[in-house]
């Protein structure tokens, strides 16, 4: 009995290696070759006798050039034409020495790229008053011109150096040391404290307007998506520098306007979604963590990527000398999954309405049959081992898998929430860690307004130029006039919106 339970630990760490070992070298992607799940007789199956063996291998590649597709790239950017003439001395034959005429033109384009630029903007404002009363009444009256208001009172910054201050960490992934160090290529001495100053000021003061509105109206929404990632700060009151924190992502389904929102707060707990979800009733996508469990008036979806990707990892467990058997049942559960997704790519252009009536005339049949086969195949494998474990998944997670029947608008996996919250962890990798609680707070603001501009089609630098610009000088309490400045807003001027991009 002892030497059992050793070998299957045993087997268990060798699993562990392979799967290190394939996340560090091997491919990412979870697309499976169809031929990859042929379980018995492959070599029977697609044998020919009757083919010639080729004696040289010849591969082809065909492609077809788009006829104007140049055209269509350049057609959103403004163009400055430059014209080449002849001067009218020029315009002489030189055969004849008669008068020349324009008779064609040849046009050749190119791209021209304006650097950044900085330069000091001086507001100079008149105060005007009256030479009569001055001279000759008690009191007189002052005049003061307007102007608009400071995005940050008593500071250099401007809407443009603040927005562009932004864009070029959460968008370009550019960390403040090296646009400190890029400023001095201009000119200008900044140092990097007070750039982080004006991020942080401009997120609390006016981005943060911004997001608890879109936050509003997530909350009204009946489809949500969930995620959550590390994050490292190194001054919070009591904890250690080396401590997890963690960003925590909510976003819209694929039904309702684009709206994606981050959330830092130092745990793991459930209480944060129970917090930052209170009043949202409908179905919230997730990836199985517990966390997400209990939520009053939610029904949670799971994700039919995560569990594919536990028998993909099973099957990229197995040692070379795997049965036969173990890998035979490996890919019959990750052929269940497949399904389900081969299903899905079909319906990907029919209506809400057609989609659940599909699901159930299709998918259901496919869920039914995997649960049986989920069920027989239980007791029949080590439940440490990777093929243990994602049927165990599977199992636990059942009523989340299949809750995607229940409605047409509704998605089988949470890819949306992970393709949302990768921009954060790849700008993780620039800047590593926030300094305090109070920055990775305004970082979670400045990540939901960008991600938002551009899920919504805008470009993140005009966007945030323009709230800067406009916010200080509105009244922020009427909630009707900052609706007109949320990211999907039609009142937004054209310069925030990207141009058409060419398909």
């Amino acid at each position: 009995m002892e030497n059992e339970a050793l070998e299957a630990k045993l087997k268990w760490y060798e699993e562990q290696f392979r799967l290190s070992q394939q996340r560090r070298f091997g491919s990412s992607s979870e697309k499976t070759d169809s031929n990859q799940l042929s379980l018995f007789n492959e070599a029977e199956e697609t044998a020919d006798p009757t083919t010639q063996e080729p004696t040289v291998e010849t591969i082809t590649y065909q492609r077809k050039k788009q006829c104007g597709q140049r055209e269509q790239k350049l057609e959103n950017l403004p163009t400055e034409t430059m014209e080449y003439r002849l001067t009218d001395e020029e315009q002489v034959c030189s055969c004849c020495g008669e008068e020349l005429h324009d008779m064609s033109t040849e046009v050749r384009k190119e791209l021209k790229v304006i650097p950044a630029q900085v330069k000091v903007v001086e507001h100079v404002r008149h105060v005007y008053s009256c030479r009569h009363c001055e001279r000759h009444e008690l009191e007189t009256p002052i005049v003061t011109a307007k102007m608009p208001e400071p995005v940050f009172p008593g500071s250099l910054a401007s809407p443009s150096a603040m927005a562009y201050t932004m864009t070029q960490k959460y968008v370009e992934g550019m960390p403040l040391y090296r646009q400190e160090k890029h400023l001095e290529r201009f000119g200008v001495f900044i140092p990097r404290q007070t750039l982080a100053n004006w991020m942080m000021y401009g997120a609390n003061t006016w981005l943060e307007l911004i997001y608890n509105e879109m936050h509003a109206q997530l909350l009204e929404l009946d489809i949500a998506h969930a995620d959550e990632t590390t994050l490292q700060v190194l001054s919070e009151p009591e904890r250690s520098a080396t401590s997890k924190s963690y960003m925590w992502l909510y976003r819209s389904g694929q039904a309702d306007v684009p709206i994606v929102l981050y959330d830092y707060q130092q745990t793991r707990a459930g209480k944060h979604p129970r917090r930052f979800l209170e009043g949202f009733q409908g179905y919230l996508h997730v990836d199985g963590y517990p966390a997400y469990n209990g939520l009053p008036d939610v029904a949670l979806v799971g994700c039919w990527a995560h569990a594919r990707r536990k028998f993909t990892e099973a099957l990229q467990a197995l040692p070379d000398s795997a049965s036969s058997t173990t890998g035979a049942k490996t890919k019959e559960g990750l052929a269940f999954c497949n399904k389900v997704f081969d299903i899905e790519r079909e319906l990907k252009d029919a209506s809400p309405q057609e989609r659940y009536e599909k699901r159930l005339e299709r998918s259901q049949p496919v869920l039914e049959a995997f649960l049986a086969w989920l069920q027989e195949q239980t007791p029949r494998v080590l439940p440490k081992s990777a093929l243990g474990q994602a049927i165990k998944y599977c199992r636990k997670q059942w009523e989340q898998l299949e809750a995607f029947l229940e409605d047409g608008r509704l998605e089988i996996d949470n890819n949306r929430a992970e393709r949302s919250i990768k921009p954060f962890v790849l700008g993780r990798k620039n800047w590593l860690f926030s300094n305090t609680a109070k920055g990775a707070k305004s970082s979670a603001i400045i990540y939901s307004l960008v991600e938002t501009a551009k899920e919504n089609g805008l470009n993140p630098f005009n966007y945030l130029n323009y709230l800067f610009e406009e916010l200080p000088n509105m009244d922020t309490t009427d909630k009707e006039q900052l609706a007109q400045f949320l990211p999907w807003s039609a009142t937004l001027p054209q310069e925030c919106h990207v141009p058409n991009k060419s398909k």
